[in-house]
């Protein structure tokens, strides 16, 4: 109190000053902000429980969140599966893009359906990524030691159903990493009964021709497939349902050049082409990469030189819109006559244009003939897949047949 009654008439004096009630004020502001903030105090009642908290020992933080649900699949010991939740979009993101031809050439990856199909793929050598399926019984008809390298989710029937392809879905889709042709193991069966005979296909654009055809080549014993730049995609989900597991029974190898073509074909071979114009007959030029191309056409006169026209083969136009490419002259024979004395590969043509002037050319090269198809006059043409079957398995027939003659001469020789 003393000291407070020496500072008022100092305060005093200050504030009748000129200007001394500013400064006082001045002062006090400069006071009030250099005051430290108002600490709130909580309630008694929270303040004893924290100060008894920071007393008790530490308590140890929650557990984590167990990882999503798994389950033992009665398959085998060791084999598990994720059950998807409800609202799990994977199965529509996989399904849509795998189905893209971009994704599948990008990241190498294909789509299976059904439990055929994937079995077939597995028992070759396929390497599996993901498997969705829809009960665990499907997992027992497969081959439980192949199935520990997959991602095994088990989604429900309806959203398999929604995503399928299939009339009758069976609730099973798998995403495979796009097979190689020089590391499957292809069935011992179909090994045993490949003969020398390769099958080539040109321009094929139709996917149910081509898994049609590729059916038909392995029931056929061909020794593998050749396809050349312009062919669909034989790792489309429309073609693998037709092909019915053919894909992993033979080497199909895709997107290949005709310059390439040779390199791929064993030493002395000779290569054929199916037509179905009767080489009796005198027909048009225009049908030799056009008319009939659906059997895999080429002229139909074998003594007459042929050209092409501009719109049979336009790759070969020049600027002003003729083409001066000449189609090789190739002898001509009924499919049905012999044709197989040495290994021979037989070139298909597509749906539309037929035969290219590069089939011709190879088949040329090779002292290949064209094989004929005869039809009813009138006909235009045959389906590629009919063409392709009627000329496989007449190949077969011809090939056991030399190699049945073959056994019957080593066993019974001729005496000299």
């Amino acid at each position: 109190m003393a000291a407070l009654r020496k500072r008022v008439p100092e305060l005093s004096r200050s504030l009748l000053r000129p200007g001394g009630l500013r400064e006082a004020a001045g002062r006090r502001g400069v006071r009030v902000l250099r005051r430290s903030p108002v600490r709130v105090l909580p309630p008694q009642k929270e303040r004893g429980a924290a100060a008894e908290a920071q007393q008790s020992p530490r308590e140890p933080p929650p557990p984590t969140p167990p990882p999503p649900a798994v389950e033992r699949s009665s398959a085998g010991p060791g084999l598990w599966y994720e059950k998807a939740a409800p609202g799990d979009r994977r199965l529509g993101k996989v399904v849509t893009i795998a189905k893209s031809k971009k994704f599948r050439d990008h990241h190498g990856k294909v789509l299976l359906e059904g439990h055929r199909l994937i079995k077939d793929a597995l028992e070759a050598g396929a390497v599996p990524q993901t498997l969705f399926f829809s009960t665990v019984g499907h997992l027992k008809e497969l081959p439980e030691a192949k199935l520990k390298r997959a991602n095994l989710l088990k989604v429900k029937f309806e959203d398999i159903k929604s995503w399928s392809d299939l009339i009758a879905p069976q609730g099973l889709i798998g995403i495979f990493s796009k097979p190689n042709h020089a590391k499957m193991s292809y069935p011992a069966t179909q090994l045993t009964s490949s003969l020398p005979l390769l099958l080539i296909l040109d321009n094929i654009r139709d996917p149910g021709n081509l898994g049609t055809i590729l059916r038909s080549a392995a029931g056929a014993g061909c020794e593998k497939v050749l396809l050349t730049k312009g062919c669909v995609d034989p790792w489309e989900p429309k073609v693998l349902r037709a092909g019915m597991g053919a894909h992993f029974r033979l080497p199909i190898i895709t997107n290949l050049d005709w310059e390439s073509v040779p390199s791929n074909l064993p030493a002395g071979i000779k290569v054929c082409v199916a037509d179905n114009k009767d080489p009796g007959a005198q027909v048009e030029t225009a049908s030799v990469l056009k008319g009939a191309g659906r059997a895999g056409s080429a002229p139909g006169n074998p003594k007459a030189p042929v050209k092409s026209k501009p719109q049979a083969a336009p790759e070969h136009k020049d600027k002003e819109g003729a083409t001066g490419v000449c189609v090789p002259e190739l002898a001509a024979q009924y499919y049905y006559e012999n044709w197989t004395q040495t290994p021979v590969a037989v070139v298909i043509g597509g749906e539309t244009h037929g035969l290219s002037a590069d089939a011709l050319h190879l088949a040329a090269s090779t002292g290949g003939k064209r094989l004929v198809i005869p039809v009813v006059p009138g006909v235009d043409s045959l389906n590629s897949a009919i063409a392709a079957g009627i000329v496989l398995f007449e190949g077969k027939r011809q090939l056991l047949r030399r190699h049945k003659q073959e056994d019957e001469r080593q066993k019974f020789p001729v005496a000299a």
